[in-house]
This record gives C-alpha cells, structure tokens and sequence, in this order.
C-alpha cells in the first residue's frame, strides 16, 4: 500500500475558458435601388463584392433578369442571393410549363415572400428588392427583408450606403421636405439621372459600393441594361 503525503499532490493548472464561435454567415456589401414610373421601372445596383477592408471581386453582379420579365436586385451574402436567384428560375421554369405562361409580377412577388419565408429558421442573409411592370404595365417596386416580409413601393434602396441614398430619393423622387411638393412620377429620363448622382455620390461616402453601376431598365418592349464606371478605390 502506497501512502501519498498531501505536499507531494500537485494541482493542475485551471485553464483558462474559451469560446469557439463559428458563424455561416457573410456581409459582402453593396447597395441596390429600384424606382418605378409609369410606364417603366428602373433598378440599379453596384458590382463591388467586398468582406471587411478586402475587395474579393470588383465584378459580382447583385441585379438579375427573371425569366417572367421582372428583374431582382439582391445583396448581402453574396452565395445565398446566388442560391436564391437560382431557386427563383427553378419557380419560374415549372409555373410556365404548368400554366404555359409566364408569371405575373404580383404572383412572383407573393412567391419570394413564401420562399424567404419557408427558410426562417436558417434564413437567406440577403435583402431583396424586386421590380417590374405589373398588369396594367405601370412601374412597381417591391422591398423585402431576409424573412419574406415585402411592401409595395414607388421607390426603395438597401445596402450599405442605403442610409445615404434613401433619403435623397425620398427627397427627389417623393419630394418629401420641400415647400412646393410636385404632384406625378417622374419621367423615365430624369429618374436615370437621379440613379446615376445617387450611386455617384454614394461611392464617395461607402467603401463597400463602387467600381462599376448596372442599371436595368424594365418597359413593355423589353428590358434594357446599361453599365457606367464608378469610383474604383
């Protein structure tokens, strides 16, 4: 039998807690608009991709086509709009082989909200907005955030310079604050240049929108798409 003396026991050391976080989530920046008129709608976004101070590309495209017409601005977490936009034409492929026509912008809308909706408890980290031309061929916009919550707009901006643009397009566009309100939507050239002084602006001020603008341009004819450079640094 061996006796052990209390001073000949030793205590081992208390280590020190520490805690392991592990998040599936990104932000990778980026901001996007949409603005309808009366017979268009206009939506825009930048292509900077970025995730802190690091730039990862400065061509990653955040507004899409749809199939039915409609054209989805998307940003945030740059795979899971990816993943969204894909699940989205998958939708869009079976309606119009079910119904052989193709689907309002009402009905996709109603849609997207279901989808962002289904995925709650692990949602997209994205932030949506959708625009097009509704039955009637007049401009609409709608906004969502992450759960499937969505509102009707005549305007709308997200992303990271949101907080800058917002309320120069609720200023110019809805003529919010100014002494002599203009009644009416504005025309299809002047809403152009008001997207192009917002994003031009914006890049001055966030360094996570720039290097190149994408705007959409959704009339009965079609759509149409036009790139211009931003500020690159």
């Amino acid at each position: 039998m061996t006796i052990v003396h209390a001073h000949q026991v030793s205590a081992a050391p208390v280590q020190t807690l520490m805690e392991r976080r592990f998040s599936p989530y990104t932000e990778n920046g980026g901001t996007t608009l949409a603005v309808a008129g009366e017979d268009f709608c206009v939506i825009a976004g930048d292509t900077r991709q970025s995730e802190g101070y690091h730039i990862n590309s400065r061509y990653a495209p955040k507004v899409y086509q749809l199939s039915n017409g409609a054209v989805l601005a998307t940003g945030g977490m740059y795979a899971d709009g990816l993943t969204l936009v894909k699940r989205l034409e998958q939708r869009l492929e079976w309606y119009f082989h079910q119904h052989e026509k193709t689907m309002g912008i009402g009905a996709l809308a109603q849609m997207l909200s279901i989808m962002l909706y289904n995925k709650r408890f692990f949602p997209y980290y994205v932030w949506n907005t959708l625009g097009g031309l509704d039955e009637e061929g007049k401009g609409c916009v709608f906004s969502y955030d992450p759960v499937g919550n969505y509102e009707k707009h005549h305007w709308n901006c997200s992303g990271s310079a949101g907080h800058l643009i917002q309320p120069f397009l609720d200023n110019q566009v809805g003529h919010k604050h100014q002494p002599k309100a203009q009644a009416g939507l504005l025309s299809f050239d002047h809403v152009v240049r008001l997207v192009k002084d917002a994003f031009t602006g914006a890049t001055e001020r966030d360094i996570y929108t720039g290097d190149y603008l994408e705007i959409f341009i959704v009339r009965a004819g079609g759509i149409t798409k036009e790139k211009i450079d931003l500020k690159k640094d």
